[in-house]
């Protein structure tokens, strides 16, 4: 018995629109301009720099070319000058910047726990003090750093004028106030139904914050190490009048003196610093990436 094949003289087959190129930029196209756009006008500044930095030209105005001469000249001198010793300032910002940052993070992270866990007299008093002392910009309390660090001096040098652990404390004071704020609003958002969970089972604060909590603020962890680090790193003020001593100098203090003079500038081995310099953001980036894109208190409560 033979079976006759389906009719399918009369199906509708799909036909491929055309290409309406006016239709597809009001649509999508124009979001693709913006956003080359927007990379043009963010890379050029980090090429025109990193190609000032390979032209041995000595002046600014000699890189418009971009890339049109390589040259390493201005690195291997930018390592040779008795005068300003780029390696002690590149290891003096990494280690005053990994202190900083860590710090506070630590720091920051146990008052935010305070203030959003514990109910204590005076903690709206506190909260209050930290969002007003932040309205004043730590730039105002230039002159009253100079004074107390100049006169910690006297008895105490380690912490006073001229001393990076004395800066590293001035950092501190000035990044905990917004730091805790902003982490404090984040442990709000961790269910305190996880702390009761842990109670119940015999743990205490100490073992709920950095056993559990920690762990699922990780996200604002990272972006406060990464801000603090990245302020530390190009705060050029307090740093220029604390560190005295040019070999206990952070990076935007020596930097500066290539550019300072005017007949002395430059500014091909000052871009071979700033280059050099914006790495260790980078790599600091890139590494605490996965926490800040992530959301590790996701599925933490059934």
């Amino acid at each position: 018995m033979r079976i006759a094949a389906p009719d399918t003289s009369d199906r509708y087959i799909p036909t491929k629109r055309p290409f309406n190129l006016r239709k597809w930029f009001f649509d999508t196209g124009w979001r693709h301009l913006v956003g080359a756009v927007m990379v043009v006008f963010c890379s050029f500044p980090l090429l025109y720099v990193l190609s000032a930095s390979l032209h041995p030209g000595g002046t600014l105005i000699t890189a418009n070319g971009l890339f049109s001469e390589i040259n390493l000249g201005s690195y291997e001198t930018l390592f040779n000058l008795p005068q300003q010793p780029y390696a002690d300032w590149y290891g003096n910002t990494l280690l005053i910047g990994t202190i900083t940052s860590l710090c506070t993070v630590f720091l920051g992270a146990l008052a935010a726990y305070s203030f959003s866990r514990m109910r204590f007299s005076g903690r709206r008093a506190g909260l209050l003090m930290l969002v007003l002392v932040q309205m004043f910009p730590q730039l105002l309390a230039v002159v009253a750093i100079f004074l107390l660090l100049n006169g910690i001096s006297d008895i105490f040098p380690l912490i006073g004028l001229d001393s990076q652990i004395g800066l590293i404390m001035v950092y501190l004071g000035g990044a905990l106030g917004v730091n805790t704020y902003l982490m404090y609003g984040f442990f709000n958002t961790i269910p305190a139904s996880i702390d009761e969970a842990a109670k119940i089972d015999g743990a205490g604060h100490a073992r709920i914050f950095f056993t559990i909590i920690l762990r699922l603020v990780a996200p604002i962890l990272a972006v406060v190490g990464l801000l603090s680090f990245v302020g530390t790193t190009n705060e050029f003020v307090i740093a220029s009048i604390v560190l005295i001593t040019p070999e206990k100098q952070t990076l935007a203090v020596g930097l500066y003196q290539f550019v300072s003079q005017e007949f002395s500038s430059n500014y091909s081995v000052f871009a071979a610093g700033a280059v050099l310099a914006a790495l260790p953001v980078m790599a600091l980036f890139l590494w605490l990436q996965k926490y800040i894109v992530g959301g590790l208190t996701a599925g933490s409560v059934k």
